[in-house]
């Protein structure tokens, strides 16, 4: 059985969109950095933050039922916004990490830097 697109889902693809476009225009800095860029702090703030904001708004209050669909681009966003985030500090990567598992974290950490940092293990701590 599969779920209807839920009402999220006109939002949720546009965060989508968004990071795929991001990750597309975000080239590997050129060196590896062991400080935390403004621009990748913008870039969780900005995209990251929404994407998992849309997962627990779902989750919280009327409890919206995602579907599989709407599940499987958060999960892309998640990734996209993280590769983002180690390609502002020299490093290329590709994770593999859910957006519970990000929601999860920032609500163990209340920071989306920290989040960003162990889900990709950059930069090396």
């Amino acid at each position: 059985m599969t779920t209807a697109d839920s009402r999220l889902e006109p939002h949720i693809r546009r965060l989508a969109e968004e990071a795929r476009e991001r990750r597309e225009a975000t080239p590997v800095a050129s060196s590896p950095r062991t400080e935390t860029p403004p621009e990748a702090m913008t870039m969780l703030r900005e995209g990251l933050a929404p994407v998992v904001s849309a997962y627990v708004e779902a989750r919280s209050g009327e409890m919206v039922r995602l579907s599989a669909s709407e599940l499987d681009l958060l999960h892309r966003a998640t990734n996209d916004w993280l590769t983002c985030y180690a390609r502002c500090h020299g490093v290329d990567v590709d994770p593999d990490v859910t957006v519970r598992e990000a929601a999860e974290l920032v609500v163990s950490t209340h920071h989306i830097g920290d989040t960003a940092a162990l889900l990709t293990g950059v930069p090396e701590r």
